[in-house]
């Protein structure tokens, strides 16, 4: 199910292109590796915090100025998602496309079908 993340986005309605769904795609992984490592750093500082060593105390400075970056990254990378989604969302909408997909102002357009 995991690779499955976007597999109703292509589909129906709302059209986006492979290369555009290859990219979230990857940025999701890139930011959940970098939530998944601030895990274990976050385990490792209370860890070191709850020893009161003084070592471990110092070695925290760094550890949380890691932590520190890595949420920088964290919302670098959903900027950057969110700019790219809206880039994509205006050119489908550019294409003269009123079969469902999404427009620029985040409403659908609908194109009623008559029947024959």
């Amino acid at each position: 199910m995991e690779g499955d993340t976007f597999s109703g986005l292509g589909n129906g309605s709302t059209q986006i292109d492979g290369k555009v769904l290859q990219t979230f795609q990857k940025s999701f992984v890139q930011v959940q590796n970098i939530l998944d490592q601030n895990r274990l750093l976050i385990n490792e500082i209370n860890h070191n915090h709850e020893s009161k060593i003084p070592d471990n105390l110092s070695r925290n400075v760094g550890l949380i100025r890691e932590l520190n970056n890595n949420i920088r990254r964290v919302v670098d990378l959903y900027a950057d998602l969110s700019s790219s989604f809206t880039k994509s969302m205006d050119t489908s909408s550019e294409g003269g496309d009123s079969s469902g997909a999404l427009k620029s102002d985040g409403k659908a357009g609908h194109k009623r079908i008559r029947p024959a």
